[in-house]
């Protein structure tokens, strides 16, 4: 599964908000009124200090400890918690890997009733997305089956929403493809990857980059794809290439200059090349 990389944008503003635990992050220590280290944590201990002192253990490398506390925190109503886990297990991070394990975690947070704009909405929005994501194909081994169609209401959910760039870069794909009961749609499609491209979406932005070019406008196109590329995470810069070395070899001299020009521009004002179309 390809969950690592799901919600990069939606999880720094939750890395600001777990930036506000301050000094219970900075220095480790087991607090005797909270965690023992022989029966973990103690009854009746305020699920938000329990979620604190995970944190913080697991910010010094006290894994299982910060586990033992987050599953405390998240069965007594934290979602950050919840959503920690939910990562932990999706990526093997000092728990052994499971994909169904984190699924469940990451179903419990996309039932929460939580309104757009709340602290709490990006941990529902990367829920979304990471459940949209494992839908897609399925788990093998568990009871999750692939299923397009309830991962396109996920992604339609982020995106729509939240604005969840990574849902609109996912449904741009489907509706290009035709995947999960919708009728392709170029339309559609490129609806979905400019807003994705629009907030920095590097693959969105080399996906609509690729439209414009197969479409007639050439250098705009190669310009976007040329500057994704150099946003690209080191998971998307071999695809990307790809598409845009392919694109700059049926060019001519002249628009392969101009677009690398035009991407230099971007790169330098900080524009993705969507934001002009």
């Amino acid at each position: 599964m390809r969950v690592g990389e799901l919600a990069r944008s939606s999880v720094l503003t939750v890395l600001v908000a777990m930036a506000t635990l301050g000094a219970a992050g900075q220095a480790f220590a087991f607090d005797d009124k909270i965690f023992d280290d022989k029966s973990g944590v103690k009854p009746k201990s305020s699920p938000w200090e329990v979620f604190q002192f995970g944190f913080s253990a697991y910010k010094n490398g006290h894994k299982e400890q910060a586990v033992e506390a987050y599953k405390y925190a998240a069965e007594n109503g934290q979602i950050g918690a919840t959503w920690k886990l939910a990562r932990m297990y999706a990526e093997g991070d000092g728990v052994a890997q499971d994909d169904y394990a984190a699924f469940k975690f990451f179903s419990e947070i996309a039932d929460q009733d939580v309104e757009p704009g709340s602290p709490e909405e990006s941990y529902v929005s990367d829920a979304l997305v990471a459940l949209g994501d494992y839908l897609k194909q399925g788990i093998p081994g568990s009871p999750v089956n692939a299923d397009p169609i309830t991962a396109q209401e996920y992604f339609t959910r982020a995106a729509a929403n939240y604005r969840n760039p990574n849902a609109q870069y996912e449904l741009g794909k489907m509706f290009l493809k035709g995947e999960g009961g919708a009728k392709a749609s170029v339309r559609q499609a490129g609806r979905w990857l400019q807003l994705a491209a629009e907030k920095g979406h590097a693959g969105a932005q080399a996906t609509l980059g690729n439209l414009l070019f197969q479409s007639g406008k050439v250098v705009r196109g190669l310009a976007m794809m040329t500057a994704a590329l150099s946003r690209a995470t080191p998971t998307d810069q071999p695809w990307i290439r790809s598409m845009q070395e392919e694109a700059f070899a049926v060019s001519g001299e002249a628009d392969r200059r101009t677009a690398i020009s035009l991407a230099d521009d971007m790169l330098a004002k900080g524009v993705t090349g969507a934001e002009q179309q």
